[in-house]
């Protein structure tokens, strides 16, 4: 039977520069058009907190030699983001659709999401964006940049962190929706989606970064999705990872992941989210199920081999 499904590309799998993931879309689009060759109805989202970072940070360092430029705030960086990364993913499942004879279109929608301004995220910064420096290096830009933020990131080096509110709503889902229903393949929720927050009738860019699994979790719901994957760098979602009793799970209930997440099991600044958001949508509704697996598994995991699935 046939799916409506969101999936969830994460920003360090498309490469850390232009060059190296025009290369890789290619690679990803493969098991994407397999799950649409199945007769499924797919729609993309994807992370950008590699490419956001990039992008704010040339902005600052030209803007600090040349008058003309001007530093670049937050939501207008995501916005560039949701662009190249959508025109990458946009040419490589295109290649990859014809190569096939499959004739549909792809198109990607700059996505607004909205986020509540009294969000207790603006006040405590936790997502990683851009590049990683060793310790030295991050110390040495907070000093000289007083108001920037910097931690360890799971054990892979410092990296500027940002405010990530919850999503509360998706501006442009009618028209999501609306191209759904014309038969194309959607990339939408780009980074997390263009953070805005609702001033009377009018919506207004806010500084933050949001989650790309929450705002996917979202998009699935008002999207009336049946699964939502979450593509990851492990084959499935571990416990005790990296000790001697680790233990890797094909199968967990609501309940179930809810206890591990109680127990610390997962690491906040890669696996918890991940779980969570697939909490969310599991428990959102009957019949509805989440799946956490790598990019090169989706076929796999829709069929049930492989991946951990969650569901009520």
């Amino acid at each position: 039977m046939s799916k409506r499904i969101v999936i969830a590309l994460g920003g360090n799998a498309l490469g850390n520069t232009p060059y190296e993931q025009l290369a890789l879309v290619t690679e990803t689009a493969k098991p994407i058009v397999d799950l649409i060759a199945q007769g499924n109805e797919v729609i993309i989202a994807h992370g950008n907190g590699p490419q956001v970072g990039m992008i704010q940070a040339a902005f600052d360092t030209a803007a600090k030699t040349n008058p003309k430029v001007a530093p670049m705030p937050l939501p207008e960086c995501t916005a560039m983001s949701q662009g190249y990364i959508g025109y990458h993913l946009q040419q490589g499942m295109r290649r990859t659709l014809r190569a096939s004879g499959m004739p549909w279109q792809v198109a990607t929608v700059v996505t607004q999401v909205v986020v509540d301004p009294d969000d207790p995220a603006f006040d405590e910064p936790t997502k990683p964006i851009g590049a990683f420096y060793d310790e030295a290096a991050a110390q040495q830009m907070m000093r000289d940049d007083p108001s920037l933020r910097m931690k360890e990131d799971s054990g892979r080096g410092w990296r500027r962190v940002v405010a990530s509110p919850k999503p509360v709503d998706i501006a442009e889902r009618r028209s999501i929706l609306n191209l759904l229903d014309s038969e194309y393949i959607v990339i939408a929720c780009g980074g997390g989606g263009i953070p805005v927050t609702l001033e009377g009738h009018h919506l207004k860019g806010a500084s933050a970064v949001i989650d790309k699994d929450f705002a996917s979790c979202l998009l699935a719901k008002q999207l009336d999705a049946d699964m939502l994957i979450i593509l990851t760098a492990v084959e499935k979602v571990a416990v005790n990872f990296g000790k001697e009793n680790e233990k890797w799970l094909d199968d967990l209930t609501v309940s179930q992941a809810k206890k591990y997440i109680k127990e610390g099991q997962f690491a906040a600044g890669s696996m918890l989210p991940k779980v969570q958001a697939c909490v969310d949508f599991a428990s959102s509704g009957a019949g509805r199920t989440a799946m956490i697996t790598l990019l090169e598994k989706a076929k796999d995991g829709i069929m049930g081999k492989t991946g951990t699935q969650i569901h009520l």
